[in-house]
């Protein structure tokens, strides 16, 4: 028995290959860079006005590129139940689009909501994921 091989699993690749996967390998060396403060868009024109009970001051938004025929550099803001939040505006999204254009990963945290009758503001900090 001296002579048997042993599987020994141990390192970076080990513990990659866990229930975690790679992200949560990483998770630890990434680093989150305030960007700019902004508020979401289109909150009124919602097809699901739920997520706007769904939601609270410090939740963390999704940004993903949506192709729209209104706007080349259009963000939409997600939930972390993947409802749709509204859009990053676009006066503010020319430089985030091409961020994330090249690959970079950026994040959204709800700073403030203020329900105004039945328009609700929502405010954000949108932040660049680096590695």
């Amino acid at each position: 028995m001296a002579n048997e091989l042993t599987k020994y699993e141990s390192g970076l690749v080990s513990k990659a290959a866990g229930s975690g996967g790679i992200g949560e390998l990483l998770k630890p060396l990434s680093q989150e860079i305030h960007l700019f403060d902004s508020f979401v868009a289109g909150t009124s024109h919602l097809a699901d006005q739920t997520v706007l009970d769904e939601i609270k001051e410090g939740d963390m938004l999704f940004l993903v590129r949506e192709d729209n025929k209104f706007d080349s550099n259009a963000i939409m803001l997600l939930s972390t139940a993947k409802k749709k939040v509204g859009y990053v505006p676009e006066k503010d999204n020319v430089v985030f689009a091409r961020l994330m254009d090249a690959g970079k990963k950026l994040s959204a945290k709800i700073t403030k909501i203020e329900k105004k009758g039945s328009f609700t503001k929502i405010a954000v900090s949108i932040f660049l994921v680096d590695f």
